[in-house]
C-alpha cells in the first residue's frame, strides 16, 4: 500500500463530497439506472470514498439487498459510515487490491472515481472477478474522460500526479485477465465508463 497516497486521501476526506456537483449526481443517477440493478442484489463499491453512490445504490437493491463499500482511507470510511447509517450498507476499511470479501458472493462491483488511483490495477481486476458471481457485472466510472483525468491529476500533483486510466487496448487486456466478457468502453469528455460481465 502506498503510504503517501493514503495520506493524501486521508487529507481529502473532509472536503471530498464538495468536489461533486449536482450535475455529477444527476449523471451518476442516470448511469446507475442504466445498470438494471435488481432488488436483493449485493453490490461492492471498490474505492468507495465517502459513499457518494451509497444512497442511490441502496434504493435500487431495496432492504433485502446489500451494499459493501471498501476504501483504504480510514477517514473516508468513517465519513461514509456517518453519512449513511443504514442497516444494509457496510463500510470496510480495507485494501481493494486484497479485498476482505468472500469469493463469488456479489452480483455487481462498481469503482467510481477510484480506478485511476489504484497502483496495481491488474490485482484490482483479479479481486473484482474473484468476489463476483458468474454473470456479475463490473463497472468502472470516472466523470472525466481519460485525457481529462491525466491533465487534472498532473495539475493536482503530489502522489496522484501520474494516476491514469489504461488505454482502451490495455483495459481490454485487464478485463480479459480477470475472465470478463462483453467489454464495453466509453471514453469522451465528461465520462469514462468501462463495463464487463464475469464469464
Amino acid at each position: 500500500m502506498d503510504k503517501l497516497r493514503k495520506k493524501y486521501f486521508e487529507a481529502c476526506a473532509d472536503e471530498w463530497d464538495k468536489s461533486f456537483t449536482a450535475e455529477d449526481y444527476e449523471i451518476l443517477s442516470f448511469l446507475i439506472d442504466s445498470f438494471n440493478i435488481s432488488k436483493k442484489a449485493k453490490i461492492a463499491d471498490l474505492g468507495c470514498g465517502t459513499g457518494i453512490m451509497f444512497d442511490m445504490l441502496r434504493r435500487k437493491v431495496g432492504s433485502d439487498g446489500m451494499i459493501v463499500g471498501v476504501d483504504f482511507s480510514g477517514r473516508m470510511v468513517k465519513k461514509a459510515r456517518q453519512n449513511f447509517p443504514f442497516d444494509n450498507v457496510y463500510e470496510v476499511d480495507g485494501d481493494v487490491e486484497d479485498l476482505p470479501l468472500q469469493s463469488g458472493s456479489f452480483d455487481m462491483a462498481i469503482s467510481f472515481a477510484a480506478f485511476a488511483h489504484f497502483t496495481n490495477q491488474k490485482k484490482v481486476m483479479e479481486e473484482a472477478s474473484r468476489i463476483l458471481k458468474q454473470g456479475g457485472k463490473f463497472h468502472i466510472i470516472h466523470l472525466s474522460g481519460s485525457k481529462e483525468l491525466v491533465e487534472f491529476h498532473q495539475q493536482v500533483g503530489g502522489p496522484v500526479a501520474q494516476d491514469h486510466l489504461p488505454a482502451d487496448a490495455d483495459m481490454m487486456k485487464l478485463f480479459e485477465h480477470g475472465h470478463f466478457l462483453d467489454v464495453k468502453i466509453q471514453d469522451h469528455p465528461g465520462l469514462y465508463l468501462a463495463s464487463a460481465t464475469k464469464g
